[in-house]
């Protein structure tokens, strides 16, 4: 078994004449923090869309738990076991956190949502990773970084082993970078993996197993 959960090889992603990334590589192990870094523009988040699908035609490898993969769009990425929360999040303001969690989701063959069944694996996934909110609140009640909590939670209600948090800590309070620190200390601590892009050296350095740097594109 290979000790990365993720390899990508020599990805190159172009938008018409602009190379957004050029021959980059990037390899993450198994239960660490990886920080992507780079000022803004340097290509960060472009290789991780590429990652979860959200741009399906670039050049180069990626590989997951050992396996070669092609990732298409974001339902392939999320079966394989790959999570992303986004710098703008992608809730539904006007439905409850556990709608917001359980949107898309499909556990069983009945028509029927055992809503209670649900909730319960829900908080149970809460609690072991810190990851507490109000589950029948209407996610525009609650704050920004209860707000990050519920995307992280639905990340992994869908099996998540590897998280991608895009500049996580953006729009968070020192208090709520604090937690969000301690959740992802607690992903690690359960081989989970995550990669963090930043462009924040002092987050980076405080939070971070290995980092890869990227810019202007290139690793």
């Amino acid at each position: 078994m290979s000790e990365y959960i993720l390899e990508m090889k020599h990805i190159t992603k172009r938008f018409a004449s602009v190379v957004a990334n050029e021959d980059v590589n990037l390899s993450v192990k198994k239960g660490e923090v990886h920080a992507l870094l780079g000022e803004n523009g340097a290509g960060k988040s472009t290789l991780m869309n590429c990652l979860y699908g959200m741009y399906d035609s670039y050049e180069g490898e990626i590989w997951f738990n050992g396996q070669k993969v092609v990732i298409n769009d974001p339902k392939q990425a999320i079966a394989l076991g790959i999570g992303m929360v986004h710098q703008h999040f992608m809730l539904v303001d006007a439905m409850t956190v556990f709608e917001n969690i359980i949107l898309g989701t499909k556990k069983d063959s009945s028509i029927f949502i055992k809503k209670e069944e649900r909730k319960k694996e829900i908080l149970e996934l809460s609690q072991k990773y810190g990851l507490e909110v109000d589950l029948d609140k209407q996610v525009n009640e609650i704050s920004v970084g209860e707000q990050q909590r519920v995307e992280i939670l639905k990340a992994l209600y869908r099996g998540a082993e590897l998280l991608i948090l895009d500049e996580p800590t953006a729009a968070l309070t020192d208090q709520e970078v604090e937690g969000l620190f301690s959740i992802m200390g607690r992903l690690t601590a359960e081989n989970k993996s995550v990669i963090f892009i930043s462009h924040k050296m002092r987050e980076v350095m405080a939070v971070s197993d290995r980092v890869t740097i990227l810019r202007a594109g290139q690793t």
